[in-house]
């Protein structure tokens, strides 16, 4: 399996890797102290070229883009579909389309007018020490309003998952996806409860201590209003490695729990997938714009004239015990 390539920033601290031409990916964050990795790898050779169509007609095609790591899904989520008389690709344009692009030895600025909504976005990637900060804005052209689904498709494993990890989060409720059942998905089909506990085919599950084999998807939600901003994180039980993930939840009110540990046998993953992916989500489920809206569910509304900002924080640590929240500059308080 080759390196995907791009453009690295970096600090004293942390190694970023971005790849403007496949959605401006973030592809590795690398914890500069210990040599480890946190984002997750795809085990196979993704081609580093965007989908001609700028929409991957399934999940399949979208995989042939796929390197693992941190894409933004905007403004599709989920499966291919036609919502308001446009046909959207999975996972949405600005996962699979090139991004321009400027940089310098600690930022890249990443720019894209979309082709499938008549919206511009501009995402800023800085590091500040061990923290990665992703600023986002996006701005309709022109004057209807734009429904869409924007999330941050953040992907971890490589030496994360390397030995037994703990998820935790200030999330209050967790709910399984009512329509992903794979094989080795342990989860009852649109089950919900308090997380990390949420009811499974043989009995509950606790979905901070993920085991192989195992493929789900569930969601966090009803984040602690009272801490000011909604995290998630993941560390190892040897405490060599942790990553924390902060962001407001008033414009991420989700975040999707996706679980792929060894759990798919179909190509292209063939069993050897180790990736779990904390995305935080204007909108659950993920089954795709069209069935979000069927559903009635939220959906991230962009008004002419006003400007979307969003921030997402990634600290990156060595975290000898539980990650219990994130201070004001998003880094993990451990206990």
């Amino acid at each position: 399996m080759s390196a995907a390539p791009g453009i690295a920033i970096a600090s004293a601290d942390l190694r970023v890797v971005v790849n403007p031409r496949v959605g401006g990916t973030i592809t590795e964050v690398r914890h500069l102290a210990s040599g480890l990795s946190v984002l997750g790898t795809a085990p196979w050779d993704a081609v580093d070229a965007s989908v001609a169509s700028l929409a991957a007609r399934d999940e399949v095609e979208w995989l042939t883009r796929f390197t693992g790591g941190w894409p933004l899904l905007f403004p599709n989520g989920g499966d291919a579909c036609s919502f308001g008389g446009v046909f959207h690709g999975f996972h949405g344009e600005a996962s699979i389309a090139p991004w321009e692009f400027s940089a310098t030895a600690g930022a890249i600025t990443l720019r894209r007018r979309f082709f499938s909504v008549p919206v511009t976005m501009e995402r800023t990637l800085s590091v500040d020490g061990d923290v990665l900060v992703l600023r986002e804005r996006a701005r309709v052209e022109g004057e209807r309003a734009v429904e869409a689904m924007w999330v941050q498709h953040a992907t971890f494993g490589s030496d994360l998952l390397d030995g037994p990890v703990e998820i935790t989060s200030n999330a209050a409720r967790a709910s399984v996806d009512p329509g992903y059942d794979p094989p080795h998905n342990p989860l009852r089909l649109g089950a919900a409860g308090d997380w990390p506990m949420v009811p499974g085919k043989a009995g509950p599950v606790d979905l901070s201590r993920p085991v192989g084999p195992l493929a789900s998807q569930a969601y966090l939600h009803d984040f602690d209003a009272d801490a000011g901003k909604a995290w998630a994180a993941m560390r190892r039980l040897d405490g060599a490695l942790g990553a924390v993930l902060s962001w407001d939840a008033a414009v991420f009110p989700a975040a999707w729990l996706w679980c792929e540990l060894g759990g798919t046998i179909a190509p292209p993953w063939h069993g050897l997938a180790r990736m779990i992916g904390i995305e935080p989500a204007t909108t659950m489920p993920g089954g795709g714009i069209a069935d979000a809206s069927a559903r009635g569910s939220r959906l991230m509304t962009l008004q002419p004239g006003v400007e979307q900002n969003v921030e997402v924080r990634l600290h990156v640590l060595a975290a000898s015990g539980p990650i219990v929240g994130v201070d004001a500059g998003g880094r993990a308080v451990v206990r």
